[in-house]
């Protein structure tokens, strides 16, 4: 006789499901991420709401229309507001886009007020006034940056003669008639050109010759000024008084006396007077490169800024990024890739007119030590504290300019997207803020945990109470769920970076009754087919037939809930989705795999046939009850 309609052999999908498990826990133990002792190799992805931390939500605005900003400008927002966000120096930080048009910052273990880093990004053009060393040695013969670390560049308006690649073993290439800049060996495009060594005096030598920097004489903030007694105080009376006496960089043989700078941290660098940052030998670029964004925000003010190890004092900002128009990669007549700027109305007038001011130098403001290969001045490009460019300028620029070098397809969009930055007409408004600390945080994961073992009890007592031996498939599918989703989040959270927080144990305490409504729908169906007359082992996989869609049917409507709102949603209502369209997702698979298989067994003991232990009730009994003789003849086989 054939199987009923719906029979299966329960081995083979016990075997699928065994399957699973052993490649889930060997990507558990051994996959990329995994690391540490077991214990250690069995830990999620915790949120900040477990584990303590910080979390800003920005949602970004196009000032021109109000409407979201186009994907590529969103991300590059994302990548100048990750770079604040690791100058905090936080292992782990995270930024990523949420929509298009919010931008999520998360650090975890650190409390810290982070609505700075979305102010909008400061692109300045700055002429180099001087150059040092940067690294801190306190024996160099020469503080000029090395060659190799920062070739020249060259400057003029587009169209003109092509650029001539460098083909010695100078210090410098050989500059172009184009705005040229060769990139850094860090891979950046267009870093900083750098004097050849031949030509650059030592850093004391030529102080008389530039303009000593005006920051000082600036109205300094009350707040700033307190800050600065507080470094004072910190370095000691005697380097204080040594460092504000330096008009140059001291001699680095003299970097003992400021050795208490070398200490300072990047918020405290921050508020020293500019002739100082760039003076005291011990202040290096390590320092520099991390102070907080907006620490040289201001226009107006003389700067200090480095490029590769090299620490250059900055004239005022005489073009701003929103005098730019547009910046693109593009491929020359022969077919090397150079940075095309464009600038507005006014702009362009601003630009000619520092062009002009760098190509003749005038008032000998550039020191020897900061001009290019060819004895002109560089501009530096600013964005936020670092400089990302710094040609030599080779000419009164009138028109749209190039920046050319030894430039690449990746570093020649990678400069023209930190120039477009400056320029974008993008906004930030913090939407949600969120401060966790470490204790709250645990406390958080110990509520969770124990409202979902909660969860999980009360459904397993009830299972016991009312299906009885049924009950023990409840129990072990309840388990088997649990522990493809704990592995399922291991997983995650190494290959995609997904983060349990407690809105997502939230979404897995309600997936629990998702669970329990499909325990109910195919029991109470099996009981239906047993009082219709079929025997028990009959009715199983025909009440599982039955069952089947309606169990299907409930489990999508929940997986299309989470999936919408994952996707209109934001924030920790994200992780809930996710972790309940998840939890579903499995619990289907131990649906198919386990309970069905399980129960075909089941049917076959005799402990099944037994109303007080099956748990089929008075199904059993009224079936019992019928008069006939031994072969019921009201039972349907199939």
């Amino acid at each position: 006789m054939a199987p009923p309609q719906g029979q299966m052999r329960p081995g083979r999908q016990l075997a699928v499901l065994g399957f699973i498990f052993v490649v889930l826990y060997l990507l558990v133990f051994f996959s990329g991420g995994a690391s540490g002792g077991w214990k250690d190799r069995l830990e999620p992805r915790l949120g900040l709401d477990l584990i303590g931390g910080t979390r800003l939500t920005l949602e970004a605005t196009n000032t021109v229309d109000g409407k979201p900003p186009t994907a590529e400008n969103l991300e590059e927002a994302r990548q100048i507001i990750e770079s604040r966000v690791n100058a905090y120096g936080v292992a782990e930080a995270e930024v990523v886009t949420e929509g298009n048009r919010n931008i999520v910052i998360s650090l975890p273990g650190e409390n810290r007020d982070l609505t700075d880093v979305g102010s909008a990004a400061e692109l300045r053009f700055r002429k180099v006034l001087k150059a040092t060393d940067g690294s801190g040695a306190a024996a160099a013969p020469a503080p000029s940056p090395s060659a190799s670390a920062a070739p020249s560049g060259s400057a003029k308006p587009s169209g003109s003669a092509s650029p001539k690649p460098s083909g010695s073993a100078s210090p410098k290439p050989s500059a172009s008639a184009k705005v040229t800049a060769s990139p850094s060996a860090g891979g950046q495009g267009g870093m900083a050109p750098a004097p050849s060594a031949s030509a650059t005096p030592t850093p004391s030598a030529p102080a008389s010759a530039a303009p000593s920097p005006s920051a000082s004489a600036a109205p300094v903030p009350q707040s700033i000024e307190q800050q600065r007694k507080a470094v004072e105080q910190k370095v000691g009376a005697a380097a204080w008084a040594a460092a504000s006496g330096l008009q140059a960089p001291a001699d680095p043989a003299q970097a003992a006396a400021f050795k208490p700078f070398g200490t300072l941290s990047p918020q405290e660098i921050a508020v020293l007077p500019v002739e100082m940052q760039f003076n005291v030998p011990t202040i290096t670029c390590a320092q520099l490169d991390k102070r907080p964004a907006g620490s040289i925000n201001d226009p107006k003010q003389k700067a200090v800024a480095c490029e590769s190890g090299a620490k250059y004092l900055l004239d005022v900002a005489k073009v701003e990024g929103t005098d730019v128009k547009n910046a693109s990669a593009q491929l020359d007549q022969t077919s090397a890739w150079v940075v095309s700027l464009t600038f507005k109305g006014d702009g362009q007038e601003k630009w000619t007119a520092l062009t002009r001011e760098a190509f003749n130098n005038e008032g000998q403001a550039c020191d020897q030590t900061a001009l290019g290969q060819d004895g002109k001045c560089r501009v530096a490009v600013v964005l936020d504290n670092e400089i990302v460019s710094s040609p030599e300028i080779q000419g009164v620029l009138t028109g749209d300019s190039q920046i050319t070098g030894s430039f690449d397809n990746k570093s020649a969009n990678a400069l023209a997207s930190q120039l477009r930055y400056g320029a974008l007409p993008v906004t930030f408004e913090p939407q949600e803020s969120q401060n966790v600390t470490a204790t709250l945080g645990d406390s958080h994961l110990r509520a969770g945990l124990l409202a979902a073992g909660i969860g999980m009890l009360l459904v397993i007592i009830y299972s016991f109470f009312y299906y009885r031996l049924l009950g023990s498939v409840i129990f072990l599918s309840l388990v088997l769920s649990a522990l493809l989703v704990f592995g399922a989040l291991v997983v995650l959270g190494r290959s995609i970076g997904f983060t349990l927080t407690l809105a997502g144990i939230a979404g897995m305490i309600v997936s629990l009754g998702v669970a329990a409504d499909s325990f109910v729908i195919y029991f109470e169906r099996l009981k239906d087919e047993i009082r219709e007359g079929r025997s028990p082992r009959s009715a199983v996989p025909r009440a599982w037939i039955r069952a089947r869609r309606t169990i299907i049917s409930a489990n999508a409507i929940t997986l299309m809930s989470a999936v919408v709102l994952y996707i209109v949603s934001v924030g920790a209502v994200k992780g809930f989705a996710f972790a309940l369209g998840l939890a579903t997702v499995l619990d289907l698979v131990v649906v198919f795999l386990f309970r069905h298989p399980i129960m075909t067994m089941f049917a076959r003991t005799r402990a099944f046939l037994s109303p007080r232990v099956s748990g089929l009730g008075r199904a059993l009994p009224a079936r019992s009850a019928e008069p006939g003789t031994a072969r019921n003849p009201r039972v349907k086989e199939a």
